[in-house]
């Protein structure tokens, strides 16, 4: 069972009316980084890149093709009975972009991240605190054994 906007809104800081769809939440985008070398992901080892932080010009990010880590600007909090799922929102897949982000799990709270990927040769533009992604949470079917409590839980807060 997926949760409505409305119900949804409850698990999201400082959101405003215009945030609230249907069948989800409309994400804001806070900051944007450039990756500045690789990351290493083994069995045993995680070593995340170092990204530097995109500053924009007049709350604009003027962005060429390429991959970009972001940050929402919404602090979502995920209960214990979900699963939150983050898409882009249309608008940005009509531009020639789009979003991945991984499952949120139950217990999770943040600001979270993604990965911006511009795939138009032209690149596009992105003004702070647009709505870049939308949030939907699925209801499980038990209330799981343990809540998330990994690096990410409580990140950019």
């Amino acid at each position: 069972m997926a949760y409505t906007g409305k119900e949804i809104s409850n698990f999201i800081k400082g959101i405003d009316e215009s945030q609230i769809q249907p069948a989800g939440v409309d994400l804001r985008l806070d900051k944007v980084f450039k990756f500045l070398e690789q990351g290493i992901l083994g069995k045993e080892e995680r070593i995340l890149p170092n990204a530097e932080e995109i500053t924009p010009i007049n709350n604009i990010y003027d962005l060429s093709k390429g991959s970009y880590k972001i940050r929402f600007y919404d602090i979502v909090e995920i209960p214990k009975e979900a699963i939150g799922i983050c898409l882009p929102r249309s608008s940005l897949l009509r531009m020639g972009a789009t979003l991945n982000c991984a499952l949120w799990d139950p217990g999770y709270n943040g600001r979270g991240e993604a990965l911006l990927n511009i795939l138009n040769d032209k690149g596009i533009r992105i003004e702070k605190y647009a709505r870049i992604a939308q949030i939907i949470f699925i209801q499980l079917k038990d209330i799981p054994d343990k809540l998330y409590n990994g690096i990410y839980n409580n990140e950019n807060l």
